[in-house]
């Protein structure tokens, strides 16, 4: 348990450290605190950074680090301490979990805590050193700086790092020592509690207490299926056989995930350790990491981690004198999405083409080379040295009743902040989304959130408010997946990114099972119909479209109930997601051939004229107007607007939002200031609706309300023959055009005469006439 209480007023994103234990001490092969060496407060102090003999300097060198130019960062720091002669500390570190703001730098004075800088480029390294060393605070504002501890005293009016709002509603468990400790030295993490929850297990506990200890804390898989771990360890453990396998999958394979690369870099013993008490309680003696080759800096990490911990003797025979041996592999695999499926994956390790094959047996029973065994991701096993330190009950106790602990999500898209986050199971998606991610930038609103990756769906903005647990997500036809987090704003077209992830599973389907292979390409094949142009459609490719469309649904059912693997079983859960709660935008796109997003390049003129909620030939009008041609601009106008005079006045212009002058970084084109140029030069009766004359048996309809959609409706029905009454409770009619509009803003006499200009002899307007008064 933990055996110092935390700081004062410390929030709860990091808990506090422990000591090394006496067990793991006595069990240490090699290294400064072998030997039993519990009273070394000092080295572990050091080994901790919190009594510094000279300045440190940390580099965040993960993936996401190195990706935003930590390499610069790290060559300006080395010429910065040439030039100056100076002695400090540099460490690479791995990601802290705000990907948005590498590369992070984190500079620590002796007796001063620690100060986070972020989006240091190489440039910036000189001057943001010479004020930190020369005593005072750079202009640009730190992220904040950590917790003090050991003889370190804070900085007046810096915010504390976890205060931060990436950080302040976060509790990490996995993540806990990401981005503060150098993952290639084992001593640090030995220094703060690493390996001492291994050095209990094996020493106090009986392989079946351990099973039952993560049975009791609810852990489930982070991998996707969310199975009861502690539940998998038992069978496997139960099975008859004198050989069992452990397997960590850290094989992450989905779009938008980047949890798993992310431990493995930055607290690769974390996992080891997490590996060694699942591999004890289940009677493993062997152990495979799978990961992907395109890992290549989380390979190198773990590769060094494994050689350390066997030098440690925390790995082979022995293991600290336990009598407990395991022996620990890499296996890289190749990039196969399949391979994320568990017997997939065994037949990739066993030298085989990986591809699922029918459960029962599962691989509890039945898996590597025929033997029991178990398959966790890198989240789960990392999990479990916080519970076996702190207690099943502790885990427990966060959480919803069917999902306990944390989980870590890769949160990335249209967000200010994007990066790991690792929160309390049953935290709304809202909040991940506004409070931590900061909200969708540029001022767009938020459409969805994607998660769970391709084998996910879609939850819509309104419906945000859903916690994340297990069984809530699945009403929403969503899984947690391994936790990619997507977040999505207005200008995505949700039919483009169904396609998008259906290309995807059909390119990565294995082929073995027909309801995947056939019934993935039939809905791609369908989806690239609706997203076609109707230029390019031949003889019979609309009605073909339609039937599609038809049986869309149905046939993305099928794929999910008759698929062999969970993988293909999942497939459709995009296509079925957008499907229920973006109906409408698929039938923009199959009715009105148009892509309301602007996305779909065959079905958009212009992006103006998709962004117009009227469809506006906003390209058409304004070449009308270069060529001085004032009156067929008008036409063009009012051929899809009613009201144009009003709106050059009051639109609030969606067109020049999505202008891609604007979007490419300069001025839009000032599409309602032209619009106001030509209808303030020519008059409404320019354009005169063909009405056709209303028959003596035409059908009659009455319209209640003339406000500018009562007017609207009226007057398109009118056009077409109908016969039209429309009913009005005011004595003039313009609704919340009158009510609501200032005068000023829009003049009651260019008001009437475009009201006067919509109606005609199939409309008969009765004002000062109530539902409820005057009729029923």
């Amino acid at each position: 348990m933990c055996q110092s209480e935390p700081i004062t007023g410390q929030s709860t994103c990091w808990g506090c450290l422990s000591d090394p234990c006496q067990e793991l001490l006595e069990g240490l092969k090699a290294g400064p605190l072998a030997n039993g060496q519990v009273g070394a407060g000092a080295l572990i102090a050091s080994l901790r950074r919190e009594r510094l003999a000279q300045p440190a300097i940390f580099i965040g060198a993960g993936t996401c680090g190195l990706g935003a130019g930590a390499a610069r960062t790290i060559a300006a720091v080395q010429a910065y301490l040439r030039e100056r002669a100076m002695d400090a500390d540099v460490v690479e570190v791995g990601c802290v979990g705000l990907c948005s703001a590498e590369p992070i730098m984190d500079v620590q004075l002796p007796g001063r805590t620690r100060l986070s800088f972020g989006n240091v480029v190489g440039d910036r390294v000189a001057p943001l050193l010479d004020a930190v060393v020369a005593g005072k605070l750079p202009p640009e504002a730190p992220l904040g700086q950590h917790r003090p501890s050991g003889n370190a005293g804070p900085y007046p009016d810096v915010p504390y790092l976890d205060e931060h709002p990436f950080l302040v509603f976060q509790r990490r468990l996995v993540l806990a020592n990401s981005g503060l400790i150098d993952p290639r030295d084992i001593d640090e993490y030995v220094a703060r509690g690493g390996y001492s929850a291994l050095a209990r297990t094996l020493r106090r506990l009986t392989p079946d207490e351990v099973c039952d200890a993560v049975l009791t804390s609810g852990l489930r898989g982070r991998g996707g299926g969310g199975f009861p771990a502690g539940r998998k360890w038992k069978l496997a453990r139960q099975a008859a056989s004198e050989q069992r396998y452990l397997i960590c999958n850290a094989d992450e394979g989905d779009p938008g995930a980047f949890m798993d690369r992310a431990v493995c870099e930055s607290d690769p013993h974390r996992l080891l350790e997490g590996m060694i008490i699942a591999a004890y309680a289940i009677g493993a003696s062997k152990a495979c990491i799978y990961i992907r080759a395109e890992y290549p800096l989380a390979i190198a990490r773990l590769e060094e981690a494994i050689e350390k911990a066997r030098s440690y003797g925390l790995l082979g025979q022995d293991i600290l004198g336990s009598g407990y041996c395991l022996d620990m592999i890499i296996k890289m695999g190749a990039g196969a999405f399949v391979c994320g499926e568990e017997t997939a994956l065994i037949h990739s390790i066993e030298g085989r083409r990986g591809m699922p094959r029918p459960r029962p047996p599962y691989p509890a029973a039945q898996g590597l080379f025929g033997k029991p065994t178990v398959i966790n991701n890198v989240e789960t096993l990392a999990n479990v040295p916080w519970i076996m330190a702190h207690g099943a009950d502790a885990f427990a106790a966060m959480g919803t009743a069917g999902s306990k602990g944390t989980k870590v999500f890769a949160l990335s898209g249209h967000v200010q902040r994007t990066g790991l986050v690792e929160i309390p199971m049953g935290t709304p998606i809202r909040d991940v989304v506004f409070k931590i991610g900061g909200g969708i930038p540029g001022g767009r609103r938020c459409k969805a959130v994607q998660i769970g990756g391709p084998s996910g769906g879609c939850i819509p903005a309104a419906s945000m408010d859903i916690a994340t647990d297990y069984e809530a997500l699945k009403q929403f036809g969503a899984i947690m997946g391994s936790g990619g987090l997507v977040v999505l704003d207005e200008t995505t077209c949700m039919v483009d990114l169904a396609k998008y992830f259906m290309e995807f599973i059909q390119s990565e389907s294995c082929g073995k099972c027909i309801p995947c292979r056939e019934g993935t390409r039939r809905l791609l094949e369908i989806l690239q119909a609706i997203t076609r142009s109707a230029r390019r459609e031949k003889d019979f490719d609309s009605l073909l479209r339609f039937q599609g469309v038809v049986h869309m649904k149905k046939l993305a059912e099928v794929i999910r109930d008759t698929s062999l693997c969970g993988l293909g079983q999942t497939a459709p859960n995009p296509v079925l997601s957008t499907l229920r709660w973006f109906r409408d935008e698929y039938e923009a796109h199959i009715f009105e051939r148009r892509c309301p997003a602007g996305v779909c390049k065959e079905l958009v003129g212009a992006p103006c004229q998709t962004g117009c909620p009227v469809g506006t030939e906003v390209w058409r009008y304004v070449a009308h107007i270069a060529r001085g041609e004032h009156t067929d601009a008008y036409r063009v106008i009012r051929q899809f607007n009613p009201f144009p005079s009003t709106c050059a006045r009051v639109c609030h212009h969606p067109c020049e939002t999505v202008c891609r002058a604007r979007t490419t970084g300069g001025d839009p084109v000032a599409v309602r200031a032209l619009k106001r140029f030509v209808v303030d030069h020519v008059a409404p009766s320019a354009f005169v609706a063909p009405v056709k004359p209303a028959a003596s048996d035409a059908p009659r309809v009455a319209v209640i309300g003339a406000g500018p959609a009562g007017l609207t409706a009226a007057h398109l029905l009118a056009v077409q023959g109908n016969r039209v009454t429309v009913l009005e409770k005011e004595c003039l009619p313009g609704g919340m055009l009158v009510c609501a509009i200032p005068e000023y803003r829009l003049p009651r006499d260019l008001l009437r005469a475009e009201i006067d200009a919509l109606l005609n002899t199939n409309i008969e307007l009765r004002c000062n006439t109530a539902l409820g008064r005057d009729f029923t």
